[in-house]
């Protein structure tokens, strides 16, 4: 450990960290925030803008242990995140609380290890190009620093299972707004904080930061802007700020161009407001209602007349995905029967193959499909004994017709964590002209989402069925 010293003293010690803060107009708004973090003095222009970015008429008295930034793009979250993860990997004493042997780590998560590395390379280059530090760093590689104080910083992608296990004294979460969906949740932010919170329950002092633009009024970020911001008394600290408060070199004219190409998106991307034009689809308890536990696949029955969905993918971006399901009721209740995703990257026709071959195992002989593949899934299809007709209606309005019949218990789905996870994300997006879309959020997918809704309306009998559905009805 480094003898005492603020973390705003080591960004202006010329044998610390002042060479990366030359121009201390440009980082004042940053010491601002990292006072108020930190419980250090503030000046009146500091309070000035901590209470524009916090909505709290008072100077807080102490630090704080948890925080959240609300900032725009390009507004320097990335390197403020890796001073905070050094400082407190440094410049702090954690033996006291760490048994021997134990390791405490810095842990550094983001959507993907590519954005996790733009941290740990600044860390890097704050541990290597300071002599007093780099003397501390006992072996590194691309995703850990170990410390000879037996402090690590180490990145990892977004889940909740690879934090547990850890002693945390540190646990920073970057773009937490865009942390893609993963196979077993659709809240991949929750179950997150929930892993960090007791691997740093034995460690007084132990800081949770978590840093993104903002996106929908939902999740992590959204929960803790609506609790703690703008409240004197509430236990975290939350900082909202557009991209040119908190990094005034960035050019007017970039965020104005932003602006006239999509204003909304600009909104959230410069100007750190939450958007108002995205909406959750449906919720997490309306899917799992629908869900049958422990069934994962229904065999045929003979008796039984099947349809089919499929979402074809020319096998290197998004899966190919085929739902199979039947209608009980007298066609207003569908059941979900069998449920097939092939991930990229696989060969399209070997996958048709297989795809074919299980839907004459069901008796299904024509399949319903998105119309925008083009005609090799209707050509390939129909080599090996399988009709492809394109689906009437697009994506939007096939999840607008699933939603009533989740909503009211009209569908059985399978026992499939990944398919409730792609529903559960699906986003409602109204455009300028007014016309709501659904889709899945950025980086994420809906392929195996996609082929059960459209199986699941076919079965219910919603809208108007295609031709070779009514004549395999009533045939």
């Amino acid at each position: 450990m480094i003898p005492a010293v603020t973390i705003l003293e080591a960004m202006s010690h010329p044998d610390l960290w002042a060479r990366w803060f030359r121009d201390p107009a440009t980082w004042a708004p940053w010491r601002t925030f990292l006072a108020a973090l930190f419980g250090l003095p503030m000046s009146d222009d500091d309070l000035a803008l901590f209470q524009q970015c916090t909505g709290r008429a008072t100077a807080p008295t102490a630090g704080f242990t948890a925080a959240w930034l609300v900032v725009g793009r390009r507004g320097g979250k990335s390197m403020i995140l890796a001073v905070i993860a050094v400082y407190l990997a440094t410049f702090r004493d954690w033996r006291p609380y760490l048994s021997p042997g134990e390791v405490g780590a810095v842990k550094i998560i983001a959507t993907d290890r590519r954005q996790a590395r733009v941290i740990h390379r600044y860390c890097r280059a704050l541990l290597r190009e300071v002599p007093v530090l780099s003397e501390l760093i006992e072996r590194e590689d691309d995703d850990a620093i170990l410390l000879k104080t037996g402090i690590v910083i180490e990145i990892q992608t977004a889940s909740f299972r690879s934090v547990r296990g850890y002693t945390v004294i540190g646990g920073f979460i970057d773009e937490i707004a865009y942390l893609r969906t993963d196979e077993g949740s659709a809240n991949p932010d929750s179950e997150i904080i929930a892993a960090l919170r007791p691997a740093m329950a034995t460690i007084p002092g132990a800081m949770l930061l978590c840093a993104s633009s903002p996106y929908a009024r939902r999740g992590e970020l959204w929960n803790a802007y609506r609790r703690h911001f703008g409240h004197d008394d509430a236990p975290a600290l939350v900082w909202q700020a557009d991209t040119r408060t908190m990094n005034p070199t960035v050019s007017q004219s970039v965020v104005d161009e932003a602006m006239d190409r999509d204003p909304a998106s600009a909104a959230a991307e410069y100007g750190a407001q939450f958007r108002t034009d995205i909406e959750s689809f449906v919720s997490r308890e309306v899917v799992e209602a629908a869900v049958v536990p422990g069934v994962f696949e229904l065999p045929p029955i003979s008796s039984l007349s099947y349809i089919a969905f499929v979402d074809p993918s020319g096998g290197s971006a998004d899966s190919m995905t085929l739902a199979i399901a039947h209608a009980e009721d007298d066609g207003t209740r569908a059941i979900v029967d069998a449920v097939r995703e092939v991930r990229p990257p696989f060969s399209p026709e070997a996958v048709v193959i297989e795809f074919a071959d299980l839907l004459k195992t069901y008796s299904v002989y024509t399949v319903v499909g998105d119309r925008y593949a083009g005609e090799w899934p209707r050509e390939r299809f129909r080599e090996h004994g399988i009709e492809y007709e394109p689906a009437e209606k697009p994506k939007s309005d096939i999840y607008r017709e699933l939603l009533p019949l989740l909503n009211s218990r009209k569908v059985e789905l399978p026992d499939d964590d990944r398919l409730v996870a792609q529903l559960v994300s699906l986003e409602r997006r109204t455009a300028r002209g007014g016309r709501d879309s659904i889709d899945h959020p950025p980086g994420a997918h809906d392929d195996r989402a996609n082929a059960v809704a459209g199986a699941v309306v076919l079965a219910a009998g919603k809208g108007d069925p295609l031709a070779v559905w009514r004549r395999l009805i009533t045939d």
